[in-house]
Order: C-alpha cells, then sequence, then structure tokens
C-alpha cells in the first residue's frame, strides 16, 4: 500500500523514480570502522584504488559525450593522479605502519594537498583540492559510503544534506528528483535544483525511503508518495505529460522578447551558482545573467579558490552569455554562508555581522584576485561587477580604488582584461535603499536584492518555520523601498535592476514593470511565466497598477489586488 509523506515544496514539478540514497559522512564511518590486519587493509586498499579509477572513467566518458570540456579535464587530471605510484607508496606505508586503510588514504591526501598548497605556481596549487578529492573518494570507497548515487542511472535522490559543489558537478540528467531532510527552500542546493528544473522536496527523514523503492515526488505540494499504486502513477504520468508539453511551448516563446503590449521592453536575466546553470538559462531564453553567485566556487572546499580557477569559471559564463552582460557578485559569504577555511569566530548575529562586502574589503588579497579574475573575463565578454551587503559610499569608493588595482596588477603581468567594466551594488539593506539617491552616485548600476531586502526590513528570518509567513515582498514598506530605489537610480542616470524570489513572481514583476524596472533576473525556471506576464500588459496599465498598489496598506491584500487586477487566482505556495 502507497504511503504518502509530506515535506515543504522547494522546487516545483513532478516526477517518478526510485530511490537513490546519497551519504559522505566520512568521519562518522571513520568512527566506526574495524580494521583489520595490514596485509588485508593493503589488499582493500588497492581493490578501492580500481573501484576509485572505474568511477572516474564513466563520469569522464559522461562528460566526453556531453561535450562537457571543463569537467572532462579535472577528471582526466584525477584519473592521473590515482595513478601516481609516490601517492600510492605513501598510502601503503602508512597502512604497513598500522594505519586502517581509509585512515591512511585521508592522511596521505591532505599531506600531499598541503605540500601543492604551499607551492608558488597558482595551477599547482589547484592541484591540492583535486589530491584531497581523490582521497575522500578512496576513503567512501573503504567506508562503503554511497557518494555514487549520482552516477549511474537515473533516479530520485535523497540526502540528509547534500554539498552544493557535488550537485553542481552532478550531470544534467543524474536527478529526476530531489529529496532533503535538512535544508530549507532557500538552501544553496536547492537554490541549484531550482536553477536545473529539478523537483525537490525538503524537510523529509530517510527512514521510510529506503534505497531503490518507488516513488513519485511532487516539488509543488511537498509530497512523496512511496510504492505508489496505479492511480498514484496515473495521476503523476497524466502531471508529467502536461509538464513537459508546458516545457515544448515554454521553448518555443523562448526567442520572444519580454515587450509589454505597448512596447515597453524589460531584460530578463538569469540567477546562476555555476557555470553549468548558463545552459538552461539560455534555452529558457535569459538575456544575460543578472546575478552570478560567485560564492559557490569558494565553498564546500579546503581553500579560497586562485584567481585561475575563477577566471577560468567566470569566462565561460561570459562567453555564453554572448552580446548579453554577465553580472559577477563579489564574494557574499557570512551569516548562513560559512567557509570551511575561514574563521568568522562566534557571532551572537551572523547575518548582521562580518559577511559580504565587509569579508573582502578585509582581505584584499582574496578580493583582489577575484577583481582580477573579473576583469581577465570581460575580455571575452560583457562583464560587471556587483558588491553585496553595502550600507555606504564609502565601501563603493574603497572597492573601486580595488578595482583600479587589481587592473594595474594585470597590465604588470602582461594579461589581457576589460579595462573599465561596470561597477554595481545590491541594494539589499534598508540603509542602502534609504540613501539610494546619495549611492547612486558612486556607481553604475543598482540591483535589488528583494530576499535580503525583505528579511531586513521586515526582521524576518524567511528560513525560520516560526515566523517564515510574515515573509512577503509585497509588504507595503518593501514596495516603498523598491520604487524609491529604481526611482533614485533614474533621477542620476543609471539602471536599476531586481534579483532575488520577487523577480521571479509574475505578479511581482507585472508591479515592478509599473514601478520602472529596467531588468529582471531570476532562476532560469521562472523565465517562462514572467516573460509571458509582462507580454499580457501594458506599462501604462502597469504604471497606474503600481501607483493603486502602493497605497494599500498590507502585503497580502496587495497581492490579492494583483491577482485580481492581473486575473491570476493561482495558489500561493509557501
Amino acid at each position: 500500500m502507497a504511503a504518502i509523506l509530506k515535506g515543504i515544496g522547494a522546487v516545483d514539478g513532478t516526477a517518478v523514480g526510485k530511490v537513490k540514497r546519497y551519504a559522505r559522512e566520512l568521519t562518522e564511518r571513520l568512527n566506526g570502522y574495524i580494521a583489520e590486519d595490514p596485509a588485508r587493509e593493503a589488499a582493500k586498499f588497492l581493490a578501492a584504488l580500481e573501484n576509485a579509477s572505474d568511477q572516474i572513467g564513466r563520469i569522464s566518458e559522461r562528460a566526453r559525450k556531453a561535450r562537457e570540456n571543463s569537467q572532462l579535464a579535472i577528471m582526466e587530471a584525477h584519473q592521473a593522479m590515482l595513478g601516481d605510484p609516490v601517492l600510492k607508496e605513501t598510502v601503503l606505508g602508512k597502512i604497513a605502519g598500522s594505519l586502517p586503510a581509509p585512515k591512511a588514504v585521508i592522511e596521505a591526501a591532505e599531506e600531499y594537498a598541503n605540500i601543492f598548497a604551499a607551492m608558488d605556481d597558482d595551477y599547482l596549487r589547484e592541484r591540492g583540492a583535486d589530491v584531497l578529492d581523490i582521497g575522500n573518494r578512496i576513503a567512501g570507497i573503504l567506508l562503503d559510503v554511497r557518494d555514487d548515487a549520482l552516477d549511474g542511472e537515473p533516479g530520485i535522490i535523497y540526502a540528509r544534506d547534500i554539498p552544493p559543489s557535488v550537485l553542481s558537478d552532478m550531470a544534467g540528467d543524474a536527478a529526476q528528483g530531489l529529496i532533503l531532510e535538512h535544508g530549507s527552500t532557500t538552501s544553496h542546493a536547492v537554490i541549484i535544483a531550482k536553477a536545473r528544473g529539478i523537483p525537490t522536496v525538503v524537510g523529509l527523514s530517510g527512514d521510510k525511503l529506503p534505497e531503490g523503492a518507488l516513488v513519485a515526488i511532487d516539488g509543488t505540494a511537498g509530497e512523496v508518495v512511496v510504492e505508489p499504486d496505479e492511480e498514484d502513477l496515473r495521476r503523476f504520468s497524466d502531471r508529467i505529460e502536461a509538464e513537459r508539453q508546458r516545457r515544448a511551448l515554454d521553448l518555443a516563446a523562448a526567442a520572444l522578447p519580454a515587450v509589454t503590449t505597448d512596447g515597453v521592453r524589460v531584460q530578463l536575466a538569469a540567477n546562476i551558482g555555476t557555470p553549468r546553470d548558463i545552459d538552461r538559462a539560455v534555452e529558457l531564453g535569459c538575456e544575460g545573467v543578472g546575478l552570478y553567485r560567485s560564492e559557490f566556487l569558494f565553498m564546500d572546499r579546503d581553500s579560497f579558490p586562485t584567481e585561475e580557477e575563477q577566471f577560468a569559471a567566470y569566462r565561460a559564463v561570459a562567453e555564453k552569455c554572448g552580446e548579453h552582460l554577465c553580472i559577477i557578485r563579489t564574494l557574499d559569504v557570512g551569516g548562513d554562508k560559512p567557509l570551511p577555511h575561514l574563521d568568522f569566530g562566534r557571532e551572537s548575529n551572523p547575518f548582521l555581522g562580518w559577511r559580504a562586502i565587509r569579508i573582502s574589503l578585509d582581505h584584499p588579497e582574496v578580493f583582489v584576485a577575484q577583481l582580477k579574475a573579473v576583469l581577465r573575463a570581460g575580455a571575452y565578454g560583457k562583464v560587471a561587477v556587483m558588491l553585496p551587503m553595502i550600507i555606504s559610499a564609502a565601501e563603493i569608493k574603497k572597492a573601486r580604488e580595488y578595482l583600479a588595482y587589481a587592473a594595474g596588477e594585470l597590465e604588470r603581468e602582461g594579461k589581457a582584461f576589460a579595462g573599465n567594466i561596470p561597477l554595481g551594488i545590491m541594494v539589499e539593506t534598508p540603509a542602502a535603499a534609504v540613501t539610494a539617491v546619495r549611492l547612486a552616485g558612486e556607481c553604475d548600476f543598482f540591483s535589488i536584492g528583494t530576499n535580503d531586502l525583505t528579511q531586513y526590513t521586515l526582521a524576518v528570518d524567511r528560513g525560520n518555520q516560526r515566523v517564515r509567513g510574515l515573509y512577503n515582498h509585497f509588504h507595503p514598506a518593501v514596495l516603498r523601498l523598491v520604487n524609491d530605489v529604481i526611482g533614485a537610480a533614474h533621477d542620476n542616470g543609471i539602471w536599476a535592476g531586481v534579483c532575488g524570489e520577487m523577480a521571479g513572481d509574475p505578479l511581482a514583476a507585472a508591479l515592478l514593470v509599473g514601478m520602472g524596472v529596467d531588468e529582471l533576473s531570476m532562476n532560469s525556471t521562472a523565465l517562462p511565466r514572467v516573460r509571458e506576464k509582462i507580454r499580457g500588459i501594458s506599462a501604462a496599465g502597469a504604471k497606474e497598477l503600481a501607483a493603486e498598489a502602493l497605497l494599500l496598506n498590507d502585503g497580502e491584500q496587495i497581492r490579492a489586488f494583483l491577482a485580481e487586477t492581473l486575473g491570476d487566482h493561482s495558489e500561493r505556495r509557501e
């Protein structure tokens, strides 16, 4: 008999498939590992080494067929390291000294990584992370940790949690759906899943989701049906077919511009977290990238990415954007985004603490490396740099000084770069919004980060289950700030965009058009609905709509007014 599990819908869509459990708790498994005699441990290590080589070979072949050249190059480098006789002898030596095989592998990999990290050459320093990856893969095999869930046949991936870097490296067809025990609708894994259109449910324990069980997942309702019966399968099959037809229509309309019935055009851009996200965004008709979350390059690793590593990632996206702009947000960590290799200390209120631009300005060596990478990518496309969490003109001026310094460094090094790229800021604090008219003179564009602006304005953490019902980007205070920021931008001759969940909400998009927004940047899956909404309204009508909405006193009242006026009575999903 089918069992229905109820979680939280995080990414819309439905799918049916078999459960593939992902787990990578190496430390926990290592503590419970029972070692045998050294000869037996050595044999297990050699078998694991061969197994790892087979895994890398399969991933390489998949990357080759998909023409994912960057991933193929990484996997080929990993394959070469697996065959390194010195690394192999080091591990065997540690086993002979009575270390259990998995611990010997981890120790050897860490020693090698430290050697690479101390090298002057950027390329060789990067190899340290590769060695750690290889060590973890071999140790995972020895400890029977299943991180090969993302290989082989597609399925519904279940995990207690999953690192964004692992998800970002996943082949495009590996996950039909995603079920996470931890995480929220705003977690980074979910952000990546949204960008790839993977139906996702969060907040579900895996107790009733055994490996290989057939499940049907509804990412909109947050529902998972375990061992669905014939009626369930028929119901989900109908919905999957309807979604397939909807996607076909979306693709057919992707080339249409987002232009109102009276001729006002709004640029629709995409929010992305990794270079791989841009392909789907382009397919759905994005006009550039409005928000490249560079922090994904910095997470789930043991050191900062090098300038070369960042340059390769930024260049790949800039080239795919073609004639359109790729806006790269500088490092935005802190709050709910820690870095394992950066000591944040203990903060009572990390969301109000040391984060985003504050970290970059306190670590110029990290900031300048990133700015140099962005400038170099500008030689291969149109790029802009965007500063997060700005609260003062002094921060923008200081960042400009570092940008000029980075350009000077590149000139001295003789590297190709774009000499004069736009510098903008995210308006995501009430301080920046209220003083927008003063900040506008210091930058080239505004991008209103409505997720954080709403949180900080309403003092509501949208990831907190107890108060998330108070989070509402239609709150009058938020709308008035957004309207004022757009006005301040235009009064000072710069353009204003909006990114975040609000930009991808068709009702809000119509309202923002009425406020005069120039660009909307959103998860790629939202592009078709927003494009359709904009093409169905007039700019003049939207302006009247915005004026009337701004007179209302309650967020829910404003939402209802927009839904009634725009003829959208779809249910709101929380």
